[in-house]
């Protein structure tokens, strides 16, 4: 799909105002309602725009530990298995493939570090998984989903 400068103008102002309203956008941008809504409909259908949520704090809801882990396997044949125990798994809330000693990379969040401890047995269960480095995250200085939209 090719973008064009409206295109940009819509996906940044939805990254930063994700329930702004389409007359709000379109008065911000200077475009009719109707352009805007059916942009963003073609934008979700061209696979651009993955869909809308709400950014929660894992503190406020008892999540008071972050980690990232570093899976590491035996054998590349398990790749697959891996990403799926990771989409099962609820405490996973992000899985990249990954360089470097691991095949994935896992962000996780749980209530402590017994939770944590209990994830990282469950993850080492996982098929092909011959260990686990992990590392606790003790701040978030920058937690945001805004990507740099190329020109």
């Amino acid at each position: 799909m090719k973008l064009d400068e409206i295109d940009h103008k819509i996906m940044a102002e939805l990254q930063n105002y994700g329930r702004e309203s389409a007359s709000n956008i379109a008065a911000n941008i200077k475009v009719s309602v109707p352009t805007i809504t059916e942009r963003i409909k073609k934008l979700q259908e061209n696979g651009v725009i993955l869909g809308f949520q709400a950014i929660l704090n894992p503190s406020e809801l008892g999540l008071d530990v972050s980690a990232i882990i570093t899976v590491i396997s035996g054998s590349s044949q398990y790749y697959k298995e891996v990403t799926i125990e990771a989409e099962k798994t609820s405490e996973v809330v992000q899985c990249f493939s990954t360089t470097g000693n691991g095949s994935h990379t896992l962000l996780v969040t749980t209530r402590n570090s017994n939770t944590l401890e209990d994830l990282l047995r469950k993850i080492q269960r996982w098929p092909g998984v011959t260990r686990t480095e992990t590392q606790i995250i003790l701040s978030w200085y920058k937690n945001g989903t805004i990507l740099p939209i190329p020109e």
